[in-house]
Parts: structure tokens; C-alpha cells; sequence
């Protein structure tokens, strides 16, 4: 489903949105308090916290409104029209760009955030889930690359899932630019789907579509109990966050939520197994002893693996637009590039599908020339195809026509030697 095709659906959904947020907003008690809270987590999530917030202020109303983290950003930073008090979402990478763009109350004073008005609340790393009857689950990342698990794994992309983007991130981060595209590119030939949002991942595998499931640990956590997770080894953390919006409608209220999430109480519940988080607290975690993960206590402990939540939001644009242009766009294309490689590996010139094979695991878009792009007037844009400004809608088109004439340059190496070697 190309571009031109979904942009208008998304244009909708966010209208049709904004008219039911505002019939919300509208059907509230004139005088009541209320505070609103802008989140990509689940109600599994933000329920215990509603709760907790409107047992001790009975007189409030709490308004949330869930919206993958990609959208909530995009909203942000046009402006927070809607005076939301608190964004709550899991990719730290998201805090910053907004931040950057100066979207939170900073020097607020709140309780249990810094002054920069956002802070962490909780610790998260991704991996990959599965059924608890299905087969032998992939004990490292390179595993998920088995011809076993052909058409058998499903994934967000990161223009509409925040989780994804850390995923395709940590990727970039760890094993370098290239060699991360080219895992990702070489996945392609098992993935069953690209789904919309992070929720169709496990949905996905409940319902039999797919069989794993690429996403964070805490959404695994939260399904069903048939269920299992596995973290990616070795573990790298992402600090969840919460913060204090700008121009919020209630910021006493935002700033008293935002305690109850970071004080002890808030915390210890993030360990319920309804929620399924890890605390951000280290006292709350030593207490919790072996309700942490073993893979989590091991990540604390190393210092020399970080994820640089700064490098992925410079390069948040560049790297959604890249991964839709060459993957979820052309992903029915490249599996059947794939296929027919195989098929030749099997009798043709090693040193010929070698060379095909490298060419489908790489980029043809530089890590320079992204961050020369992202450090002109791309910073403040997340993923928004329209009203693009001459100078970015340029750039989109120049590396769209590079992925298609390498795919076209793959397809035509393919044929000219399914003709030289005919079974």
C-alpha cells in the first residue's frame, strides 16, 4: 500500500479523533477539574494510574487519549492546541525531539521529574515474542534470520510505532548503519507483515497471522498468558518517560499525576503483572529481586551499552521515511526477490548470488548525507508526508528512485542468470 494511499486514512483517523476528543472534552462537567494525559501506553497501563490519581483527588476527571507515539509527536509539535498536561510514551528518543522544540514546562518544580520537565519512569528493552506451543523460540537476534521462520515474523514500522523505532535504532546504534540496514533488509525475506501500530504485533501472534513478533518487552508482558517473551541479547535499556507538556491545561494536576507514577507507591505497582514494567527506581528494583529479569539486572549493571536517545531523534525522519521507502512499500517485491535467490543459490555461480545477496542488504542512502539533511530544517518533522518543504520533498524523491533502481538492478542480475542456469 503506497503512500498516496494511506496519507489521506491517516488524515481521516486524526480528524475523526479530534471530533471525539473534543465531544470528550465538551461532555465533561462545566466545573469540573480535569487533566489530560497524551499516551501511546495501553489502558492495561494507564488504568491503576487513572485509578490512583482519582482516589486521591475525587473531584478531578482524567482524560486519556491514546495515540501511537509517532502521531502524538506530530501533534505536539504543531502546537498544543488541545492543552494536554502529561505525555507518557516508551521512546525516549521522542522526549527529545520535543524537548529540542521546547514542548515541555521546564524549571516546573514538579516532584519526581528533572528540570528539564520530562524524566524517566520506567526501563524497557525489546526482543521478540512468540506462543508458549509453538516452536523452539530464536535465542539471538541473527536466529530470526533462519529460513525456519520464513513468513513467520511480524514488526511495527517505525513511522507509526515508537517501539519499532527503537528497534530498527538499536540496530543503527549497535552494529553500525549499514550492517543495522542490512539486518533488517535480509529480515524482509521472513517477515509475514508490516503491521499498523505495536498492539498488531502480539494481536498478530494471538490470532495465528504470524508466528513471533518483534516488539518491547512490556506489551508482551501485558498479553495474554499463552504468551511468551525473549529478551534480545545483549539487552540494551530505554528509559520510558513521562513529562509535564507546555501550555498544559492543568499543570498542578499533570505535576501531582507525574509523583504518582514516579513515587515508591507508583512505582512498586509498575511490578503488578497486569503492567509488567521495571521501575526506574533502584530501590524499588532491588527490593522487587527476582520479579526483575536476570537479562534487566544483567543491562543495569553494564555501563558500556547505552542507547543514544539524542542520535535517534536527530535522525527520526530520516530513519521512518527510509525503512517505509525500502520495506514496508516494496516488502511483497523484496520477499520475491528473495525467493528467486534462493532458488539460484542452490545451483548457480557462488560468487554470483554472493554478489546479488550483498547488493539486497544494502542501503543506497549514506549515514552522512542523513545527518547533512537532519541538521537542516528536518529536525522538528517526525514522519508527516504533506506540505513537505521543497528541499525535504526533493530529498524523499532522490532516495525513493535510488531503492527502485536498485531493486531494478537486483531484478535484472536475477534474470540474466535464471537464464544461464535453467534447472
Amino acid at each position: 500500500m503506497g503512500r498516496l494511499v494511506r496519507q489521506p486514512a491517516r488524515h481521516l483517523a486524526a480528524a475523526l479523533t479530534a471530533c471525539v476528543w473534543a465531544l470528550i472534552v465538551a461532555a465533561a462537567p462545566a466545573r469540573a477539574e480535569v487533566l489530560r494525559i497524551l499516551t501511546s501506553m495501553p489502558p492495561a497501563m494507564t488504568d491503576p494510574y487513572v485509578a490512583r490519581m482519582k482516589a486521591r483527588a475525587p473531584g478531578l476527571d482524567v482524560l486519556v487519549l491514546n495515540k501511537n507515539t509517532v502521531s502524538a509527536v506530530e501533534e505536539l509539535l504543531r502546537g498544543n492546541d488541545r492543552a494536554f498536561d502529561v505525555f507518557w510514551a516508551s521512546a525516549p528518543e521522542a522526549f527529545e525531539l520535543l524537548a529540542r522544540q521546547g514542548r515541555f514546562a521546564a524549571d516546573s518544580g514538579c516532584t519526581g521529574i528533572p528540570t528539564e520537565g520530562y524524566g524517566p519512569f520506567a526501563l524497557s528493552s525489546i526482543g521478540w515474542t512468540l506462543r508458549r506451543d509453538g516452536p523452539n523460540p530464536p535465542q539471538d537476534w541473527d536466529d530470526l534470520l533462519n529460513p525456519v521462520w520464513r513468513g513467520q515474523i511480524g514488526m511495527a514500522p517505525p513511522s507509526r510505532s515508537g517501539t519499532a523505532h527503537m528497534t530498527v535504532e538499536r540496530f543503527l546504534q549497535v552494529r553500525g548503519w549499514n550492517d543495522g540496514w542490512g539486518f533488517f533488509l535480509a529480515l524482509t525475506e521472513n517477515l509475514a507483515t508490516v503491521t499498523s501500530r505495536s498492539f498488531g504485533v502480539t494481536d498478530g501472534i494471538r490470532s495465528g497471522r504470524f508466528g513471533i513478533g518483534l516488539t518491547i518487552d512490556f506489551l508482551a508482558g501485558t498479553a495474554e498468558p499463552e504468551l511468551q517473551f525473549h529478551y534480545g541479547t545483549p539487552a540494551i535499556l530505554f528509559p520510558a518517560q513521562i513529562g509535564l507538556l507546555a501550555r498544559a491545561g492543568n499543570p498542578g494536576a499533570g505535576c501531582a499525576f507525574i509523583a504518582s507514577v514516579t513515587d515508591d507507591d507508583g512505582q512498586r505497582l509498575l511490578l503488578e503483572p497486569g503492567i509488567g514494567r521495571i521501575p526506574i527506581s533502584p530501590r524499588v528494583r532491588e527490593a522487587a529481586g527476582d520479579l526483575i529479569p536476570s537479562e534487566i539486572r544483567a543491562a543495569v549493571r553494564s555501563q558500556w551499552l547505552r542507547y543514544n536517545a539524542g542520535l535517534a531523534s536527530e535522525r527520526y525522519w530520516a530513519v521512518n521515511v527510509i525503512f517505509d521507502l525500502a520495506i514496508t512499500e516494496r516488502l511483497d517485491r523484496r520477499r520475491s526477490l528473495w525467493s528467486r535467490l534462493h532458488a539460484l543459490e542452490a545451483r548457480g555461480p557462488r560468487a554470483e548470488t554472493a554478489a546479488i545477496r550483498r547488493m539486497m542488504q544494502s542501503i543506497p542512502i549514506s549515514e552522512h548525507e542523513v545527518r547533512m539533511a537532519e541538521g537542516t530544517s528536518f529536525a522538528n518533522r517526525v514522519m508527516e508526508l504533506t506540505d513537505l518543504p521543497t528541499p525535504q520533498r526533493t530529498l524523499l524523491r532522490d532516495w525513493e528512485n535510488r531503492i527502485e533502481r536498485q531493486l531494478a538492478t537486483i531484478d535484472i542480475a536475477l534474470s540474466g542468470l535464471e537464464k544461464r542456469v535453467r534447472p
